[in-house]
């Protein structure tokens, strides 16, 4: 069985992690699935939107820290030669790519998202998630450390002090908590995740796919430049973007006060 399935509605890509009897626990096999998969989204024009979310109960437990077991029985310089290229070797381009896709991702959160989870979820450009849903970065309960990107968006969404608290403890806290201190954007009744999910994806999916990537960008970047940087790749920005289809079409609509109808382009 397939550790991820694919399909694709409206415009909208939905993958699904598909590892419920282990709370969808990030595999090597799921990685490198998830991996490729968004590699092939970048020049799929025909998707607009990805939907990330697990099968079952549960978002992703984390990593499949039982089959670490073995590890352990290799010598220190072994394990550490080991995981620093299991990580590099597609969680690291996992992350990136995420990041760099050029159409918005939503992490539809329900359940547990434990450890690489919660990396994953915050990866994402939004993320919806059920009152059920809870998080924990849970790496120093087996005296690890967050990968994934966890110490990069944490800081960033959070704060220092908070982010030094959720991974130095790694206590569970509820959706709306998550909500409250700006990891999450929206809160929903368990029994309306799925349905608000894809009415925000399918949004997106209308969207000026150009734009938002273009806004993706420049806002994932401007915390690494100065205000002038920022200013100037804005204005570069801007005028890539009114050579798109969609700028044409906003801009008319505008003018024959209609709604416009985004084709992607």
């Amino acid at each position: 069985m397939s550790h991820l399935l694919y399909e694709v509605e409206n415009g909208v890509a939905y993958l699904t992690m598909n590892r419920p009897e282990v709370r969808n626990a990030l595999s090597l096999e799921m990685r490198e699935q998830l991996l490729r998969t968004f590699q092939e989204l970048e020049t799929d024009a025909s998707v607009r939107c990805v939907v990330l979310r697990g099968h079952g109960e549960h978002f992703m437990a984390g990593g499949d820290v039982k089959s670490f077991f073995d590890f352990t029985k290799l010598t220190p310089a072994e394990r550490r030669v080991t995981f620093i290229n299991r990580i590099q070797a597609n969680l690291n381009g996992l992350i990136s790519t995420m990041r760099r896709l050029n159409k918005p991702i939503i992490a539809s959160v329900n359940g547990a998202a434990a450890g690489a989870g919660v990396s994953l979820a915050l990866s994402c450009d939004l993320v919806v998630a059920s009152d059920n849903a809870f998080f924990t970065l849970a790496y120093s309960h087996i005296a690890s450390i967050p990968d994934g990107g966890a110490t990069y968006f944490l800081p960033r969404l959070v704060g220092t002090k908070k982010a030094m608290e959720i991974a130095l403890l790694g206590d569970r806290f509820g959706a709306q908590e998550a909500k409250d201190i700006g990891m999450i954007n929206r809160v929903v009744p368990a029994d309306e995740l799925e349905a608000q999910t894809r009415a925000l994806a399918e949004r997106l999916a209308k969207g000026p796919t150009k734009a938002y990537g273009n806004i993706k960008k420049l806002i994932s970047s401007s915390l690494e430049h100065s205000l002038e940087y920022q200013l100037q790749a804005e204005a570069e920005t801007f005028g890539d973007t009114v050579t798109a289809d969609d700028w044409v079409e906003g801009v008319t609509a505008f003018n024959e006060k209609r709604k416009p109808v985004f084709s992607g382009r």
